[in-house]
């Protein structure tokens, strides 16, 4: 798909930030908010020499774009961040969505630009770093860039309701992953490939998604996310669970080798308090 043409430095940056995890552009917000103030409350020198009047003048100039930028600039930063989570929430809620339904349509029902964003967003689920292409201009068949261990690697995504995604474009894709140095690619679809297209895939470094294997790996990735903080409860229970074991259960007496007891001081500085005694006293006088 070919993306549209940006039209201003504030849009190009509105975009940028949004493309990073919305804390991101808040940071840069206060950041810059910060900075440009310093820039634009410092003093004007008020005697110059003979040759400092350019210099002069060129703090004069950013003095003043920094005081209009302590303003816009956070602004735009914010609204990046604005998006940023939005676009989050987005994701989530159509992965929840494609999840939480057994429909066999439930991917032919939704736009390309849905049908990319559910892909990114199951790449992320697997510990993948995704970045979309906003490049203006065709996109050399590249939908998704994803990044792991140092690698790269290529998405091209076919929400084709009616057709079956043929050889030409897994061809046209291995290509390019060889022009990018790309360590592999994926081809994912809503439908299905053609036998073809599976044949020239087969024993290289391309893997296909049609349609049921990618909803199979949106249940399971999103089901392994979820599990992880029950999985360390469970964890932390277990370990909570053994510590109060080994804090009741009573110690041997290390001079006799007879079970203790719990037993509390009467007197002294440690009146009070509960200590382990020998269960033989008071022929006995261990503690623990």
């Amino acid at each position: 798909m070919a993306r549209r043409k940006r039209t201003s430095p504030a849009e190009d940056l509105i975009d940028l930030i949004a493309l990073l995890p919305w804390y991101v552009g808040v940071i840069l917000a206060v950041a810059g908010c910060l900075l440009l103030h310093r820039i634009a409350a410092a003093p004007l020198a008020s005697t110059m020499g003979p040759g400092e009047v350019g210099n002069a003048m060129v703090r004069a100039v950013g003095r003043g774009l920094a005081t209009a930028g302590q303003y816009v600039v956070p602004i735009l930063c914010l609204a990046g961040a604005a998006i940023s989570a939005w676009r989050r929430r987005a994701r989530r809620v159509l992965v929840d969505n494609v999840t939480g339904s057994d429909a066999s349509d439930v991917l032919q029902d939704m736009s390309w630009r849905e049908f990319e964003v559910l892909v990114g967003e199951g790449f992320r689920l697997q510990g993948y770093q995704v970045v979309e292409n906003f490049e203006p201009g065709p996109d050399d068949g590249i939908d998704l860039l994803l990044r792991k261990d140092g690698e790269k690697y290529l998405v091209q995504c076919k929400q084709w309701r009616a057709f079956k995604v043929g050889v030409p474009v897994v061809r046209e894709l291995y290509g390019v992953m060889a022009a990018k140095g790309a360590a592999g690619g994926f081809v994912v679809t809503s439908g299905r490939f053609t036998p073809e297209a599976e044949a020239f895939a087969s024993g290289r470094n391309l893997r296909l998604l049609d349609g049921p294997q990618l909803h199979r790996l949106l249940k399971q990735a999103r089901g392994s996310s979820s599990a992880k903080p029950n999985d360390r409860n469970q964890e932390m229970q277990a370990r909570n669970a053994a510590l109060q074991a080994a804090k009741t259960a009573a110690p041997s007496c290390p001079r006799c080798a007879q079970s203790m007891v719990r037993r509390t001081a009467r007197k002294g500085i440690n009146a009070g308090q509960e200590f382990w005694g020998c269960s033989d006293y008071p022929r006995c006088r261990g503690t623990a």
